[in-house]
């Protein structure tokens, strides 16, 4: 899991040579801040706590002991500082129009309880990440699923932070306990509920029970990626529903609305298409492992697109089996701009 760096970066980073203390750091930046997207659940948070755990490790090299390598000294401040901000008080996500181009959704299935979810772009993802410890047990690529990182938010901090450092970065639980300032034994309890709460999270229990997602760019992913545009830029629902498992999920946080089930997104569908079919584009890209898709809407009065949000496809097999799409706030992190020519 660890990589040891050379002696002279760190006495020199000690010595308060700023450039030294940036190497000595950039190869744990971007997996830190996937480490606090994790506990946070926005990208945004994430940023901010790195940026604090950075400044709190460049203030307090002068008293890091070596007791452990400086990658889990970097995770230990990383996790309380992510802790604090989950504790700081009750999270909220964006002010966003709760209408639908004025018209009125379905009652939906059920209700969201994740408002500051925002997805997380697969262009840093892509970075390379030293493997899991020998103790990980949740695979990479449910790590990072919008699923995984929802079930995660509903978990009790302590519980959430376990989880992650166990199951998912794979440290043993006396490192875990170190880097919590707790017992072993409170770890082995923390993380034997926490396993319990998600093998009981309904959207998590079906994602793992599904056939896998076809590869990335392989012919059956870009076939239904194709005929998802075609169905979403030509207001097809009947095209678009031929595609939606039997059990798919809409979500749209920060909206509290969630539909689950073939029949209510057919219902969703219906009662949100707008009469006069606004025209349409789609810029690919992607998000949390999976195809997303900057959604923008032509404005005749200054012919361009204005970004109206991003949609995250989750694909299993041969069937699209979640659809969840978020406010345009979260599309400069996918260098998507808010107006396209």
């Amino acid at each position: 899991m660890d990589t040891e760096l050379p002696a002279d970066l760190l006495g020199l980073a000690r010595a308060g040579d700023q450039d030294a203390f940036g190497e000595l750091v950039a190869p744990y930046r971007h997996e830190l801040q996937v480490h606090c997207y994790r506990i946070l659940g926005s990208l945004q948070d994430a940023e901010d706590v790195l940026q604090e755990t950075l400044l709190s490790a460049w203030r307090g090299l002068g008293g890091f002991e070596e007791r452990a390598s400086v990658r889990t000294w970097l995770y230990r401040i990383a996790t309380n500082r992510s802790l604090d901000a989950v504790r700081a008080g009750a999270r909220r996500g964006p002010e966003v129009n709760t209408g639908f181009n004025g018209l009125e959704p379905p009652p939906p299935t059920h209700y969201g309880e994740v408002p500051w979810l925002t997805p997380y772009p697969d262009e840093l993802l892509d970075l390379p990440d030293p493997k899991p410890g020998p103790e990980a047990l949740v695979e990479s690529h449910e790590a990072t699923s919008l699923a995984f990182v929802t079930a995660l938010q509903l978990l009790p901090p302590k519980q959430r932070a376990v989880l992650i450092l166990r199951d998912v970065l794979g440290y043993r639980a006396a490192e875990v306990a170190e880097i919590l300032d707790a017992t072993v034994e409170s770890v082995t309890s923390a993380l034997k509920r926490a396993r319990a709460t998600l093998e009981a999270d309904e959207t998590l229990a079906e994602r793992r029970a599904q056939p896998p997602a076809p590869a990335h760019d392989s012919p059956e992913e870009r076939r239904l990626i194709e005929a998802y545009v075609d169905a979403f830029t030509t207001h097809d629902v009947d095209k678009l529903v031929a595609i939606l498992s039997e059990d798919v999920w809409l979500k749209m946080p920060p909206l509290p609305f969630e539909y689950h089930g073939r029949d209510a997104a057919i219902g969703f569908f219906t009662a949100v298409v707008h009469p006069n079919h606004r025209r349409l584009r789609l810029v690919h890209t992607r998000a949390n492992g999976c195809p997303a898709s900057g959604i923008y809407s032509h404005d005749p009065a200054t012919d361009t697109w204005r970004a109206t949000g991003l949609v995250v496809v989750v694909i299993s097999g041969d069937r699209i089996t979640e659809l969840t799409r978020f406010e345009p706030g979260v599309m400069p992190s996918f260098g998507l701009p808010r107006i396209l020519p």
